[in-house]
Parts: structure tokens; C-alpha cells; sequence
């Protein structure tokens, strides 16, 4: 895995949409998006997102039990 296959610019965002939803659907990887060089947003597909969400919700509860 090339984590720099996985970096664009807004500028490449706004001219190929369509090819990098079609890689992150693909390769279940985020796509990081910068702006004036620096990391502005991520990117990545509906079931990866919901997945971090479960585990992260699941996270926080073992936390709060482990508090109590």
C-alpha cells in the first residue's frame, strides 16, 4: 500500500470526481484531499465510515464501563 496513491489535490478533486469515488469504492482506502499543499478532508466509502463509527461508539462505551 502507497499511501501517496492516496493523496489529491482539491484541484484533481474537482476534475476527476468520478475516477477517485470509483478508487475509494474499489480499494476500501480514504483519500486524503489537500489544499495549498496541506490536508483539508478525507475521504472514503459509506461501509468504511459506518464501520468506524460502530467501533468508535463501541469505544466509548468500554470506556464508561471501565469508569464505573
Amino acid at each position: 500500500m502507497n499511501i501517496q496513491s492516496d493523496i489529491k489535490s482539491v484541484s484533481y478533486l474537482k476534475s476527476r470526481a468520478a475516477d477517485i469515488l470509483k478508487q475509494i469504492n474499489e480499494t476500501r482506502r480514504p483519500v486524503i484531499i489537500t489544499q495549498n499543499g496541506e490536508p483539508r478532508a478525507v475521504l472514503q466509502d459509506p461501509e468504511s465510515f459506518e464501520n468506524m463509527r460502530n467501533a468508535i461508539g463501541i469505544l466509548k462505551l468500554l470506556s464508561q464501563g471501565e469508569d464505573d
